[in-house]
This record gives C-alpha cells, sequence and structure tokens, in this order.
C-alpha cells in the first residue's frame, strides 16, 4: 500500500500518483512553490485519488480562487466516499476549512488529530499566522498552538516541518529563545524550506537580533531566489529591519523592487497585507510621498477583497481605505457590523474598532484615535496574524499618544516591549515620551 510522508496509508494503487501527493504536501508544508503542480500531475496519474483534489482545493483557496476551490473540494467529497475513514475525515476538514466553516474545521482538526497525531495537513491548518487557531478570535491563539504541538510531539521526533511550527508557535507564546532553537534545528534538514526562514526571522525580531535577522534573510533569499510563496512576505521581514535602523527609504525601495501588488505571484491575503501595513509604517516613519503606493495597494484590496468577510485583510483594507477612499472605509465599516450582528466576525467589535483608531489617526484626530485604540490594545490579539503583523496597530497608538500630548501613555506600552527585546526604534519613542510625561 502506498503511504504518506508521515507513513499514513494513501488510497491509491498509482505509485506515481502518490508520489505526487507526497511531493506537494512538502511544498505546502514548506511554503514552497509547486504545490498545485504536483497535485495536478497526482490527479491526472489517478483521477480516483481524492487527497490531491482536495490539496488542490486548497491552493486555490490561498490564491483567492474560490469557485475553483470549491469544485475541487467538491470532487474530493465525492471520490473520498470509496477511501478509508481517516481520508475522508480528512477531506471534510480540508473541505470545511475551504467552504468557510472555520469552527467546525477547527473542531473537526482536534478530534481527528487524537486518532491520527501524522496527520500532518491536518494539524499545519491549525497553526502559523493564518491558521484556524489565530483567526478563531480566541485570545489565547497563540498558547493552543503550542498546546497542540506539544501534544503530539512524541509522534514527530526531529521531523524537519514539525519542529519549524513547534519552534515558531513557541516563539510566538513569548519564548523566542526555544524558538530560534527549535527552528535552527529544522532548516538544515531541509534549506528549501521558507516556513523555517519566516519562523526563525520572527525568533530573532522577538529577541531584537534586527541585524541577525537582516543578514539571515538577506543570504537565505539571495540562495532560494523567488522559490518560495512566502518570497514577498520575508522582503517584507527585510524592509522593518531597515526601518528599525531608522532608513525608511532604503525600506520603501524593497517595496518598490520585492513587494509592491501589481504582478505579485504570491497569496493576495499575504500580498495585501504586506503591502497596506508596510506603507502604514513608513507614513509612521514620516516618509511622505506615498499616495501613488496606497492608490496601488486600495486598488489591489478592491479587486481580492471587495466585501467584508475575511477579518485580517477587512483591519488592512482600513489602512488602504484610510488613505485613499474615505466612503469606502464607511461601507467597509458597516458591513463589518452587520456581521459581527450576526456572529460571523470572529474577533467581533475589536475589529471594528480597530478600523475606526486609524481612521481617527488618518483624519489627523489624534485624541480620538489614543481614546479608541487604548482599550483595544489587550484586544489586538483576537485579529490574529503574528506579534509583528500585530504590533502595527501598538505602534499607531504610540505615536498617537505622542502627537496628542500623552506621553505617560506611550511610556507604559514602549516600556512593556522594552521588557521583551531591545530596540533603537522604540528607545528613541520613549525618549520622545518622557518629557512629554514629566511637563
Amino acid at each position: 500500500m502506498n503511504r504518506d510522508n508521515y507513513d499514513l496509508p494513501l488510497t491509491t494503487q498509482s505509485d506515481r500518483a502518490a508520489a505526487c501527493y507526497r511531493d506537494g504536501v512538502d511544498c505546502m508544508l514548506s511554503a514552497w512553490n509547486g504545490a498545485g503542480d504536483a497535485f495536478d500531475r497526482a490527479i491526472a496519474e489517478d483521477p480516483g485519488f481524492a487527497l490531491p483534489y482536495v490539496a488542490r482545493a486548497r491552493i486555490h483557496q490561498m490564491n483567492m480562487e474560490i469557485a475553483e476551490a470549491r469544485a475541487r473540494a467538491a470532487q474530493a467529497r465525492l471520490l473520498v466516499a470509496a477511501a478509508s475513514p481517516r481520508e475522508r475525515r480528512h477531506v471534510e476538514i480540508m473541505a470545511a476549512t475551504i467552504e468557510g466553516q472555520p469552527m467546525a474545521a477547527l473542531s473537526g482538526a482536534e478530534q481527528h488529530l487524537e486518532e491520527y497525531p501524522r496527520d500532518a495537513l491536518i494539524l499545519s491548518l491549525l497553526l502559523g499566522a493564518f491558521g484556524l487557531y489565530a483567526f478563531s478570535g480566541r485570545a489565547d491563539h497563540d498558547a493552543a498552538k503550542l498546546a497542540i504541538c506539544q501534544r503530539h510531539a512524541s509522534h514527530y521526533g526531529e521531523d524537519w516541518w514539525f519542529l519549524t511550527y513547534l519552534g515558531w508557535s513557541h516563539t510566538e507564546a513569548g519564548q523566542p529563545g526555544i524558538g530560534r532553537t527549535l527552528t535552527e534545528r529544522a532548516l538544515p534538514q531541509r534549506p528549501a524550506n521558507a516556513s523555517a526562514a519566516h519562523g526563525l526571522s520572527h525568533a530573532l525580531f522577538e529577541q531584537g537580533e534586527t541585524e541577525a535577522g537582516r543578514e539571515f534573510l538577506s543570504s537565505w533569499l539571495t540562495t532560494h531566489e523567488k522559490g518560495s510563496f512566502l518570497h514577498g512576505h520575508l522582503c517584507w521581514h527585510v524592509a522593518l529591519t531597515a526601518i528599525e535602523a531608522g532608513d525608511p527609504a532604503a525600506a520603501l525601495d524593497i517595496y518598490q523592487r520585492q513587494i509592491r501588488p501589481t504582478g505579485s505571484p504570491y497569496p493576495p491575503l499575504n500580498v495585501f497585507t504586506d503591502t497596506a501595513s508596510l506603507l502604514w509604517r513608513l507614513s509612521l516613519a514620516g516618509l511622505s510621498g506615498l499616495e501613488p503606493h496606497w492608490r496601488e495597494v486600495a486598488a489591489y484590496g478592491e479587486r481580492f477583497f471587495p466585501q467584508a468577510g475575511a477579518h485580517f485583510a477587512d483591519v488592512h483594507y482600513a489602512l488602504a481605505a484610510s488613505a485613499t477612499n474615505p466612503e469606502g472605509l464607511q461601507a467597509r465599516l458597516g458591513q463589518m457590523e452587520a456581521r459581527a450582528a450576526g456572529g460571523k466576525l470572529a474577533p467581533g467589535p475589536a475589529a471594528i474598532g480597530l478600523c475606526r483608531g486609524v481612521q481617527a489617526f488618518a483624519e489627523g484626530d489624534h485624541g480620538r484615535a489614543v481614546r479608541i485604540l487604548e482599550p483595544l490594545m489587550p484586544e489586538l490579539v483576537r485579529i490574529g496574524g503574528s506579534h509583528a503583523q500585530r504590533e502595527l496597530w501598538e505602534d499607531t497608538f504610540i505615536v498617537a499618544c505622542l502627537r496628542a500630548g500623552h506621553g505617560d501613555k506611550a511610556a507604559q506600552i514602549i516600556s512593556r516591549r522594552l521588557h521583551r527585546r531591545p530596540s533603537g526604534r522604540d528607545a528613541a519613542w520613549l525618549r520622545e515620551a518622557q518629557p512629554a510625561a514629566q511637563s
């Protein structure tokens, strides 16, 4: 019987179909280009093999090819009836994710892993900055990611993918030293592993090792030029190191060469959130003349996220709309409120408040921005993403406090951040905040 890379049986008699499927899963788990092609080859080799259909559906979903994703998931549902119980449940969980039933997928995945802990693709759905836990609206999602990894760690040993995500989960749960060590163990096993490069960049960020992060990513990206669908996002991380170093012009150059949305081949949620958040950070850093870039990002957002739905896209839509289309932002806020009233906005009112806070900031009403954002800082975690991504709203709150004369409020949040890690930028903000707090 054919088996996957984690020794689980596969319902296919075709060795070539099984091999292609294994290749595709490895590409998915390492955030590497080529997964879709590998699954297409598996389907061609054995049109009755259900698993590559639902895995291909997941790739379509990531690329915002919604009709194609749902069609492939439907095919998988039909074909898997003749497969094993494990594969039937696997397809059901993956399909629920694709069909917009995240809570059903999350609970189904947790139950499934109790019986099949080495079903790595199902475990992967729960993890990461854009995983089911992160986007659940839970305040404890970082702890949940670490807990489920630790629960099943004995089944994986030194597996390169598991070490990658065990390390990432430690980092995001506030243990970047452990996270860094684990990720550094994973990366040599499979150097073409963008998930590990990404995890290590976050560990270095959380440790305040800005220069080490820049050197690592610059070297890794050169060696693996555009091999990963995280390439643009990893360039975003390099741009953050330039901002931290006080060189926003260098960050803008990286944006223009590597990150801007036009022609980008990367998943739209990554592209939109990276571009909007980096332009906002550049604005906070005092860079002007960004209007053409904002218009480009806003157009991209309207193309891929024209209506409220993916809340992480919605809170980034507020950044672009605040800069280009206030009327559009009002419409989006109305849609988000309707979703919240129907219980369909996972982070709840916090997501709407964050949008209103950046709107007030963009309008120059820094006092109102402070009043809106201050009570939301403890709720910020509910929008998901990573610490590095969510820090944008902390940065906005800090700058609003400085501009509104609330140096004491800014100093409190900056001091907490500096206690966690060194930062030249935060130290400069603290020096600016302290005279205001003492006056």
